[in-house]
Order: C-alpha cells, then sequence, then structure tokens
C-alpha cells in the first residue's frame, strides 16, 4: 500500500469507526449494514473514494476494513468496497458534496410501507415534526426498484434525488444521506429516522397525519415555534473555553446521555448553564461520546445576530433565577402534543403521568402552542420546571447542576412512552390518572 493511501486510511479511520458506533447504537444498522463514504484528496490534488468495506461490521470497524479507490478507474479496491459503491460514487460526484452514508432507518422505513401493485411509485415522506421539516426540505422522497440493493437502476435514481434534497429512501431498503461533512451526513440520517418515529407515533395515537402534514405545509410558521438554523458548514465547531475542566466534563457527560437516552437526535438541542455575566453553551446539545460538539463561552446580554435557540436560553436567565436550561426535541413528547382525547374539540394541554415515577415526579407536564410567547414560557417553566411545546421540543430548567435538569426531559420520555403505550391498548388514561392531578 501507498504511503499516500495509508495515511488517508489513518487520518479516516477513527472517524469513520465513531460514525459506525452511533448508527449501531442508534438502531439504525444491524451488525453488517449499511456504508460510509467521503470524498478525499491527497496532498498532490489527486481525489479518491474511501468507503467501507463489503460485509464489514460499521459499529467495530477494522482498519484493513477502510477502501480507497480512484474516482475515475477500477482498482482492487473497488472490488473490496461496498456492493453500492457505484451509487456512493454518484452521491459524492454532486457538487458541494463530500461524505454519503447509507443507514437502515428502521423507523423510517416502517412508515414508508405501502401494498401498493408493484412496479409502483411510492409518495414522498413528509415530516411534521420541526427538525426534519426544516433539515429535510420538507420531504423525504421514495422509490421502489426491481432490485433494492446495489443495482445499476439505485446508482441513477439515487444520486438524481439527492442533487434536489438532502435524504432519500429505497422503499424497504433504507436511507441514503449527503453531506459537506460526514457529521452532516450522520445527522440528516438521525433527523429522518426521528422524524419517521414521530410519525409511527402519531398513526398509533389515531392522530390525523395527513390533516398534519397539510396543515405544515400551508402555514409552517403556526405549527413551529420557531425555524430550526441550518446545520453548521464545519460539521462540529470547536470549543473556546479553557482552565474549564469540571465544566466541559458535565457537558460532555450530559451530551453523551441526551444522544444515548434518545431525548434528542444527534447534535440536535442545546445544554446552557449560567455563569455571573457569561454563559456556557452548547448549540448541539445531543453529543456522541465519540464525536462530541462545540462548548462556548458567549455573553448573556443580547445580540441581535443571537439565533432564536440561544435567545431563549438568554431570556429564561434575564428573568428568573435558574442556573441551568436543557432543551430536547424529545419524540414521544412532539408526538403525544398532537394527539386529542375522546370528546373533546382540542389538543391536549397537559401530560398527567400515569407511571409511578413520573407522578410522584410531576403531577401535570403543560403542553403549549408553538406560539407561545417567551414570558409565558418563562412562568410555566417556574411553576413546573419543564414544558412541553408543540413543534417545539422539551424545554427544563434547573437551579443547580445540570444533572438535575437532565432528569426533566429523560423523566418526560418515560412518562410519554407510558401514556402511548396505553392509549395504544385502548385503555382509558383517565382513569389511571392520580385523583390529585385532576385539582392540578
Amino acid at each position: 500500500m501507498s504511503t499516500e493511501k495509508w495515511k488517508a486510511k489513518k487520518e479516516l479511520f477513527p472517524l469513520f469507526k465513531a460514525i459506525g458506533r452511533v448508527l449501531l447504537l442508534n438502531d439504525m444498522e444491524d451488525s453488517h449494514s449499511g456504508n460510509i463514504a467521503v470524498k478525499w484528496k491527497d496532498r498532490d490534488g489527486s481525489e479518491y473514494i474511501v468507503i467501507t468495506s463489503a460485509g464489514s461490521q460499521k459499529g467495530d470497524l477494522d482498519l484493513n476494513q477502510i477502501c480507497q479507490l480512484s474516482t475515475s478507474q477500477t482498482d482492487f479496491g473497488y472490488y473490496k468496497a461496498s456492493s453500492e459503491t457505484d451509487i456512493h460514487a454518484g452521491i459524492l460526484a454532486l457538487k458541494g458534496v463530500c461524505a454519503s452514508i447509507h443507514a437502515h432507518t428502521k423507523d423510517l422505513t416502517i412508515v414508508t410501507f405501502d401494498d401498493k401493485d408493484k412496479p409502483k411509485d411510492p409518495d414522498p415522506f413528509f415530516p411534521i415534526d420541526p427538525l426534519g421539516f426544516y433539515h429535510l426540505k420538507g420531504k423525504v422522497p421514495v422509490d421502489w426498484v426491481a432490485v433494492p440493493s446495489g443495482s445499476p437502476e439505485m446508482a441513477k435514481i439515487i444520486p438524481e434525488r439527492l442533487s434536489s434534497f438532502p435524504a432519500t429512501v429505497i422503499q424497504g431498503h433504507g436511507t441514503f444521506t449527503r453531506g459537506k461533512n460526514l457529521n452532516e451526513a450522520l445527522f440528516l440520517a438521525c433527523i429522518a429516522n426521528h422524524s419517521g418515529y414521530i410519525v409511527s407515533l402519531a398513526q398509533k395515537l389515531g392522530i390525523d397525519v395527513e390533516g398534519l402534514r397539510k396543515k405544515i405545509r400551508s402555514n409552517p410558521d403556526l405549527c413551529f415555534f420557531y425555524p430550526v438554523a441550518k446545520y453548521p458548514a464545519d460539521g462540529q465547531r470547536s470549543s473556546d473555553i479553557h482552565g474549564e475542566e469540571e465544566i466541559i466534563r458535565e457537558f460532555k457527560k450530559t451530551g453523551a446521555r441526551i444522544f444515548e437516552s434518545r431525548l434528542s437526535p444527534f447534535h440536535t438541542g442545546s445544554i446552557s448553564v449560567r455563569g455571573v455575566k457569561s454563559m456556557f453553551y452548547s448549540p448541539n446539545g445531543s453529543m456522541p461520546r465519540e464525536l462530541g460538539g462545540p462548548i462556548v463561552e458567549t455573553p448573556i446580554s443580547f445580540n441581535n445576530s443571537d439565533p432564536s435557540e440561544l435567545r431563549i436560553h438568554k431570556e429564561i436567565y434575564h428573568n428568573s433565577n435558574f442556573q441551568t436550561v436543557i432543551h430536547c426535541y424529545v419524540p414521544e413528547a412532539e408526538a403525544i402534543s398532537h394527539f386529542t382525547f375522546p370528546g373533546e374539540d382540542h389538543t391536549i394541554k397537559r401530560v398527567v403521568p400515569i407511571d409511578a415515577e413520573g407522578s410522584f415526579l410531576y403531577l401535570v407536564v403543560p403542553v403549549v402552542q408553538p406560539y407561545v410567547d417567551s414570558n409565558t414560557l418563562i412562568k410555566l417553566l417556574h411553576d413546573y420546571k419543564v414544558v412541553i411545546i408543540k413543534g417545539g421540543g422539551v424545554w427544563g430548567v434547573g437551579a443547580q447542576s445540570l444533572s438535575e435538569v437532565l432528569h426533566h426531559p429523560s423523566s418526560v420520555r418515560e412518562i410519554c412512552l407510558y401514556l402511548i403505550g396505553a392509549i395504544e391498548r385502548g385503555l382509558d388514561v383517565k382513569k389511571l390518572e392520580p385523583k390529585q392531578a385532576k385539582r392540578w
């Protein structure tokens, strides 16, 4: 092996291994499925495709399972590489694209099945959550092909779809995403599956998903708390705080727990800790241990350039004595926020825990509309410490540590899971609610 090829493999192997591990932990791969690929240039400017080998275990990669091949000719690496190398080569040839991922996004795959006669033209997938709507351009194309694994038909269709959309689905086979870097491609795969999971939960709850989709497409501003920010171009901004080892350690531990507990998809949500005149802040709160995320120090004072997410954190600190804030896009909370109890004419206004621990911690958790104003949100946070915003995620606050505030979105997820399960079974959950909650 040439020195340049060895250098590419050594340089990219830790990232490939980390990405593969994240896909496995997030149940978006089985032991051997999927592919990871990037475009790489050597010091002489020669361009290569670096891709995982056929049959490799993405969650436990070895160095010899990374293949480097020419973009212009067939070589030995091509025969060792994934059977879908032609597809990834087509994706990587798109303007501005340097990375691609194929993931077995189970939740999105399930909700994009249909039983139409073949050959067929499946309907696209339309997200009902803010992350999917904004990051996936409101739609994920879905295609049926006769041979859904490494076929010439796929090699033609998938790059065409990804030239217009960040993610696309081959029915029954999974999702392909593209990005400026591997972190972005992973981010989009996680967002796509997150959106599929929310639709799956909504269907279990009997929510009018098609009616909700029409409402969102006609006026997204009325359906979501605010438009979410684009994924950063560099994939992961570097941390700019030094000499604060303890706070960095707590941020990393909290971010890892958010990701591992599936409280928010990869690099979504946010975390902050208040200082005297500044605050420590991570704009990518869900951080796998292997990949991390940025942690910055920023003034608590407002700036006209503040993104909406950061501004909410600052408004909470300006109007309270809270010391910590966490925002997560908990999928179970998003789904339950669209639920309407039988006989009622409005969506749920509060979640009442029916499980023992949830009832001990919270008699109720308020659910508010996406157009809630910041004063109302902060008042509710004073009263309840955690709030579900329809189309805006779960916001929690703490008086002391990050561990304290992390308990809120974590508990809310379990509370909503139990509630969704009971509703799916056809139980009358009103009978399961604690008597005290009826007076709250």
